[in-house]
């Protein structure tokens, strides 16, 4: 199963606005992914509820999982968004 491990760099943690840019760009990415802090269980990062109630913070680490094999890219645009300060993102 496809994975990817990330460290949250936005400083105020995974509240609405990042999250709705998270759960936005899973949904349209077409395949079910679950985030979850390591060795915990997943949830649908699609969902901005189920993310926002995982309380993310800081620098903390989280998995990102997918079971479709031609998942790869999608979860290193995860990744890589997850390591961005979301907060200072400018939105167009």
């Amino acid at each position: 199963m496809p994975q990817r491990r990330a460290v949250l760099a936005t400083t105020s943690g995974l509240h609405a606005r990042p999250a709705a840019l998270l759960t936005r760009r899973v949904a349209d990415g077409g395949h079910l992914v679950h985030i979850a802090r390591e060795g915990q269980p997943g949830v649908d990062a699609s969902s901005i509820l189920l993310v926002m109630g995982l309380r993310l913070q800081h620098g903390e680490a989280v998995e990102l999982t997918c079971d479709a094999p031609d998942a790869e890219p999608l979860l290193d645009e995860l990744a890589e968004l997850l390591a961005t300060d979301l907060d200072a993102v400018e939105l167009a």
